[in-house]
């Protein structure tokens, strides 16, 4: 290569690959960290603050006693203490310690010091607050940049009523009475919110019908009869744990609005209430959600690869060399720290290392077999996490089913008979089969809900698209090798060509005239929308490789874009480089204050798109650059730097810890194998081993 060479290469790699299997749980599998959230610790610190109001008025919940008083007088000043050390210095707030502040998460912020009675000191924060919302068109701003979509628009004016600062007037009513509606008919109703809102349409809904009862007296008969009802929907959807999708921005929305009407004794009230105190960090923060265990594991499993196996024959440093996995307790989200050196096993040859069958048995697991109650889902997918409050979804059904597919090929090819037998075929063909029953009828997939509307979440998205796409391409390639019932088998495999094809043609329409596609959970806040077009593109890039489309049009004109789009630096994404700041962040040559300043995570996406059987000269140089980008960011130990370019409900940014490594690894281990087809003189053997 003439960038980098294969041995700086393949050293890069190894560390990385070696770091990634540290950082595995000792419950046998990734659990990850996401980021504390100035947004989260808001909402819970709203919520906290008006449980522990209406409570003491009360006198009959746990939180009227002088004990339980002083626990939520403590947790909300902990929260108050760590969102004054958040600010930014524009006087706003971001979502995140990385993040641009925004008009949603400054108004929460500034709603949460209002019901905590603000200490003086603490006023100029405050005023400060006030003219960043003014300078941002204030209620005028938050729709701005929520649009037509109220699934959190409602919720934070909600939150800012209840503290005194906006008018309930400027507050949506929501048709809680719709939530009464079988479940199956949600799809007809034209809902205003997404399908993962239900719980706020409830809770919020019946606070503004409380606070704000409408004119019209039929109206208000026909929502005064569904309280109880829709309050009954509100309890079954609440999952064990108390969490709403184990998110706590949701489940602070329903406690706050419980607790404004005077339900704090409610069981929603008091589990929502318990989630949010096992949730808080030691620092006084939240994070967005408890943790993407099974998301973190299944992209680890796929970025070290089955057919890689040089990393395999080493015990994650965490891990015991044999035992079976501990269920994780709720909010474990810190594995606990690395063991100097790591534990070495023998190599592994014919055998499988006890913790990685452990994982494949965890992620195993976690597949739904009964029918969700929060989406009607059917059996068969996964969620992001093993908690009780996940919901599946197509891009975790997607990444466990090409994860637990490629290794139980593996086993199979290579006479290792544990992972075979657990991963089982009528596992996999049930994940096949709730993917194929989800897609939408305009070919694509959405994340939860078939059919359910054009609202994000809900609508087709090409990320999830094209990962939908090279899961079932994979369940149907490894069908050759294993048993499998006629009937079930003839189902499934007659359905998966054509959806394929269907998919395709969806793809084909949503690319953008620049050879570009924009994904659904992925952004990059300094991108006009904040969308991530880095993301979108390779992630469809590797559906047209892994279905032998890559020389089809649309992937040569994405595969342009992405080396269009490449920086200076030789990565890329990212954004500007502060002034002030020391130049060369994240790796390559040193930039210059205000220049640009490429990610990890998006560098690792274009390259492992890019890494193909087969280049053209512009690529092979775009990826030797890029190459080098990244071999210098691990060897200059930036390659675990994480930037915020998580997008989740409703523009909520988070980053998470294991992203900037797993998706180093991946692109990496990429390069390794595909490097003897760009240099296949500068390779020996002995580096594929």
């Amino acid at each position: 290569m003439t960038m980098v060479d294969c041995d700086r290469l393949t050293a890069a790699y190894q560390r990385a690959r070696t770091e990634l299997l540290d950082a595995a749980a000792p419950h046998g599998h990734w659990v990850g960290e996401l980021s504390s959230s100035a947004l989260s610790t808001a909402t819970a610190i709203s919520a906290l603050s008006l449980v522990a109001r209406h409570a003491q008025r009360r006198g009959d919940t746990p939180w009227a006693s002088p004990d339980g008083r002083k626990q939520l007088n403590e947790l909300i000043l902990a929260g108050m203490r760590w969102l004054c050390t958040a600010v930014n210095a524009d006087g706003g707030w971001g979502d995140t310690d990385k993040s641009l502040s925004n008009i949603a998460t400054t108004m929460l912020v500034r709603a949460a010091f209002h019901l905590t009675a603000v200490p003086a000191k603490y006023a100029d924060l405050l005023s400060r607050a006030g003219e960043y919302t003014q300078s941002h068109g204030e209620i005028d701003g938050l729709r701005r940049r929520y649009g037509k979509d109220k699934t959190f628009a409602v919720p934070i004016l909600a939150n800012c009523a209840l503290a005194g600062i906006v008018s309930w007037r400027e507050v949506s009513a929501l048709p809680f009475e719709l939530a009464c509606v079988p479940q199956k008919f949600y799809k007809f109703l034209k809902l205003p919110v997404v399908s993962y809102a239900i719980p706020a349409l409830v809770a919020i809904g019946q606070a503004r019908f409380y606070h704000r009862p409408p004119a019209n007296p039929v109206l208000r008969w026909i929502r005064r009869r569904s309280i109880a009802k829709s309050l009954a929907v509100l309890a079954k959807t609440q999952p064990d744990s108390g969490g709403y999708l184990e998110a706590t921005p949701l489940t602070s929305f329903v406690v706050m609005s419980m607790a404004s009407m005077d339900l704090v004794e409610h069981p929603v009230t008091r589990r929502g209430v318990e989630f949010l105190i096992r949730s808080i960090r030691p620092d006084g923060s939240w994070p967005i959600d408890t943790n993407l265990a099974t998301w973190n594991t299944t992209l680890a499993l796929n970025a070290l690869g089955a057919e890689r196996t040089a990393g395999l024959d080493r015990v994650p440093a965490t891990l015991s060399p044999s035992g079976p996995p501990s269920a994780a307790p709720l909010g474990a989200a810190n594995p606990p720290p690395p063991v100097a050196g790591g534990a070495n096993l023998p190599p592994l040859g014919t055998c499988e290392p006890a913790w990685l069958q452990n994982c494949l048995r965890w992620v195993a697991a976690c597949q739904y077999q009964v029918e969700h109650p929060f989406t009607g889902a059917e059996p068969g997918g996964w969620g992001w996490s093993d908690l009780s409050g996940a919901v599946p979804d197509v891009d975790d059904t997607s990444g466990a089913l090409l994860a637990l597919t490629a290794w139980r090929r593996a086993a199979g090819a290579t006479a290792r008979a544990p992972s075979a037998e657990i991963v089982s075929e009528q596992s996999l063909r049930a994940g096949a089969r709730w993917l194929l029953q989800l897609q939408n009828s305009d070919g694509g997939w959405p994340t939860f809900c078939r059919g359910w509307g054009t609202m994000p979440f809900d609508r087709s998205s090409p990320d999830l698209t094209a990962h939908a796409m090279r899961a079932l391409q994979a369940w149907r390639s490894g069908l050759a090798s294993g048993a499998a019932e006629p009937k079930d088998l003839h189902s499934c495999e007659a359905q998966t060509p054509a959806a394929i094809d269907r998919g395709f043609h969806y793809l084909r329409k949503q690319q953008r005239a620049d050879g570009s596609w924009v994904p659904l959970w992925f952004g990059n806040q300094y991108e006009p929308g904040e969308q991530n077009p880095i993301y979108g593109t390779s992630r469809v890039l590797l559906a047209y490789r892994d279905l032998g489309q890559g020389r089809a049009s649309e992937a040569e004109r994405g595969a342009g874009w992405l080396i269009q789009n490449q920086n200076a630096d030789g990565g890329w994404g990212g954004g500007p480089v502060p002034r002030g700041e020391a130049a060369g962040r994240g790796g390559g040559k040193p930039l210059q204050p205000g220049g640009v300043a490429s990610s990890v995570e998006e560098t690792a996406w274009a390259l492992e798109s890019l890494l193909a059987p087969a280049v053209s000269a512009a690529a092979q140089a775009s990826i030797e650059k890029g190459l080098a980008w990244l071999v210098e960011a691990v060897e200059a130990g930036r390659h675990r730097e994480c930037a915020p370019v998580g997008f989740y409900f409703a523009k909520l940014w988070y980053y998470e810890r294991l992203y900037p490594l797993t998706f180093t690894v991946a692109a990496l281990g990429q390069a390794v194998q595909r490097l003897r087809y760009l240099t296949p003189t500068t390779l020996t053997p002995a580096h594929l081993t």
